[in-house]
Parts: structure tokens; sequence; C-alpha cells
């Protein structure tokens, strides 16, 4: 199982990146900026850490998780540039970008939006057709993915709380955000081990993933990464990048 987190974003990423297999460096438009996108895929590269693009919509106001009715060209462009702009920082550093992964609002919108999520993979697919498109596990950006002949991981929330329909409650509902570090790592064996969570109404909803992520702007996140990154390996779970 892969172990991935949002990063690039502002926050103190040095002690969180070790505990990793995967980052989602964000590329400058929802958060972020060339220095720190800089430095940050540096900081990833020193601990043999996976890099991908984070791209989103260009609204730091509402850090890019408000959706935003684009013309379908013009998000092409957006996620094009953004994969562009950080994967020349991954080459300066010798590294060689393994992922993309949508943010926010354009994230979630395409899990759903066949258009959109079509969209985004033409963009990932003509940058570079051997990148995976991380996607919701079982959303519409994974089929659009895997129609474009790109390789799709199904990615699953340890610190959020799903839906009985498997999708993510809205983090303007109370409980949407897992804090406590033993309730996500336990969430996220779960998920590994059994292939469901547990949702807002008790029922158990199925989700095959091939990655879980944490946030690296939710308070406590390096220790969410640490205990669940010990949930997994005492199960016997091996934790790896894609």
């Amino acid at each position: 199982m892969d172990l991935n987190a949002d990063v690039g974003e502002g926050m103190d990423d040095a002690p969180l990146l070790p505990l990793l297999t995967s980052a989602n460096v964000a590329c400058g438009l929802h958060a972020g900026g060339p220095l720190l996108m800089d430095r940050t895929v540096a900081l990833a590269l020193s601990h043999r850490v996976a890099v991908g693009a984070h791209p989103g919509y260009a609204d730091r106001a509402h850090f890019g998780r408000d959706a935003m009715e684009l013309p379908l060209d013009e998000v092409r462009a957006l996620v094009l540039y953004q994969v562009g702009a950080l994967d020349g920082f991954v080459r300066a550093r010798g590294g060689r970008l393994r992922h993309v992964k949508a943010h926010g609002g354009l994230y979630n919108r395409a899990a759903k939006d066949r258009a959109l999520a079509v969209a985004i993979a033409e963009a990932v697919h003509a940058y570079r057709s051997d990148l995976i498109l991380v996607g919701l596990a079982g959303s519409a950006q994974l089929e659009a993915a895997r129609t474009m002949g790109l390789r799709a991981a199904g990615e699953a929330f340890a610190d959020r709380r799903y839906l009985p329909d498997g999708s993510l409650m809205p983090r303007s509902q109370a409980g949407a955000v897992l804090h406590d570090a033993a309730e996500a790592a336990e969430q996220a064996a779960r998920i590994a081990e059994e292939g469901h969570a547990v949702a807002s109404d008790g029922s158990r909803v199925r989700i095959a993933a091939e990655t879980l992520c944490l946030h690296g702007d939710t308070p406590g996140a390096v220790a969410l990464a640490r205990a669940i990154r010990a949930r997994l390996e005492s199960s016997g779970i091996a934790i790896a990048p894609l």
C-alpha cells in the first residue's frame, strides 16, 4: 500500500515526508509557489519519496477547495501548465515525476463529472503517457484515465469521513476530518486489509484502493502518519510507492 500526503502547501512538511512513500506537491496555483515547490521536491527526493504533481484551481482565497466553472479546454491547459511546472523542479533535482493527482474542488468534481475527468486525463496523457493518474477509488476519474491508456490508481483517505455513497463528507460538516490518530489508523487498516470503510451512518462502503492519503494541512498530520504507518506495518502490510 502506498502512503501519500498533499504537501508543499505552506505547512512544515519536513517531519511528515520521511513517513510517506509518495508526495503530491502543490503546483503554485491553489497554494505554494516556485521556491516552495523546489524545496519540497528536494526534500521529498532526499527521503526517496515518489513525487507527484498536485494541480488545482487557481483559487488561493479558498485553497482550491471550491468547484469552479471553467471551459474544458481551460481545465486541460490549467492541468498541463501545473504538471509541467512541477516536473521542471523534479528534473532539475535529478528525479522523475511519478504521478498526478488533482487537488480539492477539481479532484472532487472529477470524481463524478465524466467530461471534467476526461479533460484532466487528456492533459496528463499529453504531457507523459506513463504517468500514473491518482483519483478517488471507484470514481469517474479512474475510468477516464484507463480509457485514455493511463495507469490509474484508486485512492482512499485515512483522515476523512466517508458518506454512504462512497464520496467524502464535505468539510463543512462536523466530523468530516478525522483528527484522532487511532481512529485514522484503524480506518487505514480496515481499507487496506478488508477493502471497506465505515461511513457516517455506520454502513460499510467498499473501497478498492492502491494508495492511502492524509492531508499535510490537517492539524497533527505527523502524529496521524506515524500511527497509520505503524498500524499498517504491524498488520504485515508492505508500504511502498505506486
